[in-house]
Protein backbone atom coordinates (compact mmCIF):
# COMPACT_ATOMS: atom_id res chain seq x y z
CA UNK A 1 0.00 0.00 0.00
CA UNK A 2 1.28 3.45 -0.92
CA UNK A 3 0.50 6.36 1.38
CA UNK A 4 -0.69 9.78 0.26
CA UNK A 5 2.62 11.26 1.48
CA UNK A 6 4.57 8.78 -0.62
CA UNK A 7 2.47 9.61 -3.69
CA UNK A 8 3.02 13.32 -3.12
CA UNK A 9 6.76 12.78 -2.72
CA UNK A 10 6.94 10.70 -5.89
CA UNK A 11 4.95 13.29 -7.82
CA UNK A 12 7.35 16.03 -6.63
CA UNK A 13 10.35 13.91 -7.62
CA UNK A 14 9.03 13.48 -11.16
CA UNK A 15 7.99 17.15 -11.29
CA UNK A 16 11.59 18.17 -10.57
CA UNK A 17 12.89 15.82 -13.24
CA UNK A 18 10.30 17.00 -15.78
CA UNK A 19 12.01 20.34 -16.43
CA UNK A 20 14.38 20.09 -19.44
CA UNK A 21 17.02 22.35 -17.84
CA UNK A 22 17.04 20.41 -14.56
CA UNK A 23 17.06 17.10 -16.42
CA UNK A 24 20.00 18.32 -18.53
CA UNK A 25 21.89 19.16 -15.34
CA UNK A 26 21.19 15.68 -13.98
CA UNK A 27 22.45 14.18 -17.25
CA UNK A 28 25.64 16.24 -16.98
CA UNK A 29 26.14 15.02 -13.42
CA UNK A 30 26.02 11.41 -14.61
CA UNK A 31 29.66 12.01 -15.58
CA UNK A 32 30.56 12.92 -12.00
CA UNK A 33 30.92 15.82 -9.62
CA UNK A 34 30.98 19.21 -11.33
CA UNK A 35 31.14 22.86 -10.30
CA UNK A 36 28.41 25.35 -11.13
CA UNK A 37 30.66 27.23 -13.58
CA UNK A 38 31.29 24.09 -15.66
CA UNK A 39 27.60 23.14 -15.60
CA UNK A 40 26.79 26.65 -16.80
CA UNK A 41 29.37 26.50 -19.61
CA UNK A 42 28.20 23.07 -20.73
CA UNK A 43 24.51 23.90 -20.70
CA UNK A 44 24.62 27.44 -22.08
CA UNK A 45 22.53 28.57 -19.10
CA UNK A 46 23.68 31.43 -16.87
CA UNK A 47 25.40 30.58 -13.59
CA UNK A 48 22.59 32.17 -11.59
CA UNK A 49 19.96 30.12 -13.45
CA UNK A 50 22.00 26.93 -12.98
CA UNK A 51 22.36 27.69 -9.26
CA UNK A 52 18.61 28.25 -8.99
CA UNK A 53 17.84 24.93 -10.71
CA UNK A 54 20.40 23.08 -8.60
CA UNK A 55 18.81 24.49 -5.45
CA UNK A 56 15.50 22.93 -6.54
CA UNK A 57 17.20 19.62 -7.28
CA UNK A 58 18.99 19.70 -3.93
CA UNK A 59 15.71 20.37 -2.09
CA UNK A 60 14.22 17.34 -3.87
CA UNK A 61 17.28 15.31 -2.78
CA UNK A 62 18.30 14.61 -6.38
CA UNK A 63 21.70 16.29 -6.03
CA UNK A 64 24.07 17.11 -3.19
CA UNK A 65 26.60 19.89 -2.87
CA UNK A 66 30.08 20.33 -1.49
CA UNK A 67 31.84 23.65 -0.99
CA UNK A 68 35.55 24.03 -1.71
CA UNK A 69 36.67 27.60 -1.17
CA UNK A 70 34.53 29.84 -3.36
CA UNK A 71 33.34 27.00 -5.57
CA UNK A 72 30.38 24.70 -4.99
CA UNK A 73 30.52 21.25 -6.53
CA UNK A 74 27.45 19.17 -7.24
CA UNK A 75 26.92 15.45 -7.72
CA UNK A 76 23.95 13.12 -7.96
CA UNK A 77 22.57 12.40 -4.51
CA UNK A 78 22.80 8.62 -4.85
CA UNK A 79 22.70 5.70 -7.28
CA UNK A 80 18.89 5.78 -7.38
CA UNK A 81 18.97 9.12 -9.18
CA UNK A 82 21.37 7.74 -11.79
CA UNK A 83 19.10 4.70 -12.23
CA UNK A 84 16.02 6.91 -12.72
CA UNK A 85 17.72 9.01 -15.39
CA UNK A 86 19.25 6.07 -17.24
CA UNK A 87 16.07 3.97 -17.17
CA UNK A 88 13.99 6.94 -18.33
CA UNK A 89 16.37 7.59 -21.21
CA UNK A 90 16.35 3.91 -22.15
CA UNK A 91 12.55 3.93 -22.17
CA UNK A 92 12.46 7.00 -24.42
CA UNK A 93 15.00 5.53 -26.83
CA UNK A 94 12.98 2.31 -27.17
CA UNK A 95 9.80 4.16 -28.15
Amino acid sequence: MVTEDELAGLAELFHQMADPTRLGLLMALLRGETCVCDLSDGSGVSMSAVSHQLRSLRTARLVRSRREGRHVFYSLDDDHVEDLVRIGLEHVRES
